[in-house]
């Protein structure tokens, strides 16, 4: 389906450029949200009549957004949630659940806005884009963590993914600090004393 764009539209063109689309992407995206119109002949007259209505327009919502992303450029926000102890979250964190922490800071945004394609499904420090306008593009980092005090570890760069491993054995002396001094002496010279070789049948005849 071919179609008249009504705002710029990433990787497919910019305001009033007539552009062949999927004609499901069309009817389920760019005609309901407004962002285009189907190119017929009455339409591309009218589109003329917009234009200058819609530059406007277009011009006062970049700059209201430029406003924004001045403030909102870089911040850093916190998420918590339980993980396990390799890092990955028992659930994840969506776009929603990002708008909404945004929104919580004064900033209004809605999940579109928030450029993220996948959910987020670790611990960690995430960057992520949030799209103000389609000419305005910020992004904001999001630690995602168990605690506040693992999140201010992130913050100061720290790796706290790290499984932790097993202590070591402890060596013979380390284990000999346990037991009374004479003991340990014991010990010591029972282990180092030389071990007299077995007699034979025949010796202990002998002997006997």
């Amino acid at each position: 389906m071919e179609v008249i764009l009504l705002e710029r539209v990433a990787k497919l063109g910019q305001m009033g450029e007539v552009v062949r689309v999927k004609d499901g992407f069309a009817r389920n995206y760019l005609l309901p949200k407004g962002k285009a119109l189907r190119a017929t002949k009455e339409n591309r007259s009218r589109f003329e009549t917009m234009k200058v209505e819609l530059e406007a327009r277009n011009l006062e919502q970049k700059s209201e957004a430029e406003k924004i992303a001045k403030k909102l450029d870089g911040q850093s926000f916190t998420v918590l949630r339980q993980a396990a102890e390799g890092g990955q979250l028992y659930g994840s964190v969506s776009p929603r659940d990002l708008a909404a922490l945004v929104s919580e800071k004064g900033f209004a945004l809605n999940r579109a806005q928030i450029a993220l394609n996948t959910p987020i499904k670790a611990i960690g420090l995430h960057k992520v884009p949030i799209s103000l306008h389609p000419e305005v593009e910020v992004a904001i980092t999001v630690a995602v963590a168990r605690s506040a005090d693992e999140a201010a570890r992130l913050a100061r760069g720290e790796d706290i993914t790290v499984v932790r491993e097993e202590p070591p054995e402890p060596d013979q002396e380390a284990a000999e600090a346990f037991f009374e001094p004479e003991v340990a002496e014991a010990r010591r010279a029972r282990d180092e004393a030389p071990k007299e070789a077995p007699k034979s049948e025949a010796e202990t005849e002998k002997g006997g």
